[in-house]
């Protein structure tokens, strides 16, 4: 028996349990108590980033060379698991500093990784990714917005959509083409300032879910920035956004299974307590069923997201499928496992009372963004074809 215990093939490391614990911990006194609130005001949640900021979850990723607590990508995402499970809004703070900063790690200078993640690691700026366009979503290489070289500066012009956290975030990496003729290969990644002339932004769209996370357009008029800016080599940003979103959809795994985790929890407890014909609800065969199929289904997305973090700290060659993998079968399910969680808990399910309506809405856009889910399959099945 002695030798079964010492078998840890397949069992988290201690010290990523602890994570759990501890981000569970903060989470419980001071991000679940904010979550209603900000869903029902629109509100980013202040309290919960300061929270978060004050353990050193908002950005866990950043290397402790630049001030971060360096975590890996697997405690990253137990990091934005357990925040989601929580209040989805959130967990974009730690999520999308990962996907606004990953372009800088996978292939910024080392004097502007320096300036740029050091401010994010200390919790006096975040980072947004700005890729999509209102013309250019799923199909984000035919994307307009321009970056023309002006001497030792590049001058950038342009519309981003459905950019999340702007507004808040200090720091955007910014997508845009420097040669019209190249289309992908013609496209180039820069960090542009919240401060820059030139950078405004749209009013906060009205979404169905993450309502305390604000989506914004940011426009780019005119905007000069010195050339030291750029993210990798010119006609390189392409391939960095699509590597990026390799790393950061196991984030959106990650947010997916926390979602779930929280729906699930929460029904748990209900039907336990609620009684009719005169027993707990929970005591009925097909309330059990129910509950068996979404536990079962939230297991098989934590197991599959969890094997993709592994790959993604590794960089192995198969990140791409299994981040969308993971990706697309987590959001999947974290959308079924809300709806029944709203069917087991009736009526009360439907109304705003009760939290499992928040995290059903919030699930939907699992399915969205960083690539909707039918954009995932397209991506597993040219992997799969390539063998």
């Amino acid at each position: 028996m002695a030798a079964e215990q010492s078998f840890d093939v397949y069992r988290l490391p201690e010290e990523h349990e602890a994570i759990r614990e501890a981000v569970r911990e903060v989470c419980a006194a001071k991000v679940a108590p904010h979550a209603a609130e900000a869903d029902e005001t629109g509100e980013f949640p202040k309290a919960s980033y300061d929270a978060l900021r004050a353990a050193d979850f908002h950005a866990p990723h950043i290397p402790v060379e630049y001030g971060g607590a360096g975590a890996d990508a697997l405690a990253t995402a137990i990091v934005i698991e357990e925040v989601a499970r929580a209040c989805a809004s959130s967990s974009l703070i730690p999520a999308v500093n990962k996907l606004g900063t990953m372009p800088l790690l996978l292939a910024g200078s080392e004097e502007l990784k320096r300036r740029y993640l050091t401010p994010v690691a200390a919790g006096d700026a975040m980072f947004s990714y700005c890729l999509s366009e209102p013309e250019a979503g799923s199909d984000a290489a035919s994307m307009t917005t321009r970056a023309v070289r002006d001497g030792d500066h590049w001058v950038l012009n342009g519309v981003k959509r459905w950019i999340t956290n702007a507004g808040v975030s200090e720091f955007y990496t910014v997508f845009a083409v420097t040669d019209p003729s190249a289309r992908s290969r013609g496209i180039s990644a820069f960090v542009v300032e919240k401060s820059d002339a030139g950078v405004s932004f749209g009013a906060p769209e009205k979404k169905l879910g993450i309502k305390g996370s604000p989506t914004r357009e940011v426009y780019l008029d005119n905007v000069r920035i010195p050339a030291d800016r750029m993210i990798g080599g010119e006609g390189t940003g392409f391939g960095t956004a699509m590597q990026t979103l390799d790393h950061t959809r196991v984030t959106i795994a990650a947010q997916a299974v926390g979602i779930a985790q929280g729906a699930l929890d929460y029904a748990k407890g209900y039907v336990q307590e609620r009684k009719q014909f005169g027993k707990a609800v929970a005591e009925f065969q097909g309330v059990q069923f129910m509950l068996a199929d979404m536990g079962m289904k939230l297991e098989a997305s934590r197991q599959l997201t969890y094997a993709a973090a592994g790959k993604s700290e590794r960089g192995d060659a198969d990140l791409t499928y299994f981040g969308a993998a993971a990706k697309c079968f987590a959001s999947d399910a974290a959308m079924e496992i809300t709806t029944d969680a709203v069917q087991l808990l009736g009526g009360y399910g439907y109304t705003r009372d009760y939290p499992v309506e928040r995290m059903m809405r919030d699930a939907k856009i699992t399915q969205i963004y960083e690539g909707t889910n039918q954009v995932q399959r397209i991506v597993m099945a040219r992997q799969l074809l390539k063998g």
